[in-house]
């Protein structure tokens, strides 16, 4: 039998541009900078030999067809380590965060949660050689991954560590890629004035076996803009995420999902570093912030 056609690379280089105009259409926006990283950074770079794994049911994943990269320029997830249900995430809900974000060439973006890199080198492809993209990864084997597969991207390094507490340098973009009860100070001190902090907040329900269900239930990305004197505060999506460790706690989780219980979510405005708001312009109070209506 007469073996496969196996994809040139000048076939994925239109193939790459045809898969960012198609998560483009999906997340329904509109970026030409993100639009171009997408179309120029080569995912197969960076999730390891095939067949991959991708999942098709909850918990359940199939292999790809064969170690074609053709495979990996879709609208899906795929597994980096299966057994622990971590994935690379979708295509269109990063492009649509990132879009809604608006990174600019040589800004400083923080990417929490950077895995093994795929968009932390997007971010890096639009900051550009005059920018900065810092990932930040807590689990070491995704952190060593993550740096050898950046190593072509002088721009961009990656810590390892928790990314509410490990040190870094002022942001204009602070890209959260886990899901917190609650924003980290250090990610609202080192916002640039100006700067955008791409926050999921999750309830302890967005990751478990039902988490898809009901989803604008179990979590929310916000975009937090921080003002002179103040955060503005947007709702921008519904999200399940995997959880982000040390910004988790009852005391914000259980008000989280109360609040995301109650709706009224794109009514959000402001998120204050106080709790002395008055409750009724509250969509969600908790311990030392909240974030309101006005």
């Amino acid at each position: 039998m007469k073996p496969a056609h196996a994809t040139t690379p000048e076939e994925l280089v239109i193939i790459r541009r045809a898969y960012a105009k198609q998560v483009k259409a999906v997340a329904g926006a509109d970026n030409p900078a993100v639009e171009r990283a997408f179309a120029t950074v080569p995912r197969e770079d960076f999730l390891g030999p095939g067949p991959w794994q991708i999942p098709r049911d909850w918990g359940n994943y199939a292999p790809t067809p064969s170690a074609d990269p053709v495979y990996l320029y879709t609208n899906d997830l795929v597994g980096i380590v299966p057994e622990r249900r971590i994935n690379n995430g979708q295509p269109s809900l990063h492009f649509y965060l990132l879009a809604r974000a608006a990174p600019v060439a040589g800004e400083h973006i923080v990417h929490v949660g950077a895995g093994v890199g795929y968009y932390t080198a997007i971010m890096a492809d639009i900051t550009g050689p005059d920018g900065k993209v810092t990932g930040i990864e807590y689990d070491p084997d995704l952190a060593a991954r993550a740096r050898a597969n950046l190593a072509p991207y002088p721009q961009a390094s990656v810590i390892e560590g928790d990314g509410s507490s490990v040190p870094f340098e002022d942001a204009d973009i602070i890209y959260v890629n886990a899901g917190a009860t609650r924003p980290a100070e250090a990610w609202l001190d080192r916002l640039k004035p100006g700067g955008r902090l791409v926050l999921p907040l999750t309830t302890d329900l967005n990751f478990s076996e039902d988490g898809w269900s009901n989803m604008h239930q179990r979590g929310a990305v916000f975009l937090i803009t921080r003002r002179e004197g103040h955060y503005d505060a947007e709702w921008i999506s519904p999200v399940a995420i995997f959880p982000c460790v040390g910004t988790r706690d009852d005391a914000s989780e259980k008000p989280l999902a109360e609040a995301l219980g109650r709706g009224n979510v794109k009514r959000v405005r402001k998120l204050y570093r106080s709790n002395t708001i008055p409750r009724e312009r509250c969509w969600l109070k908790a311990p030392g912030w909240c974030l309101a209506y006005d």
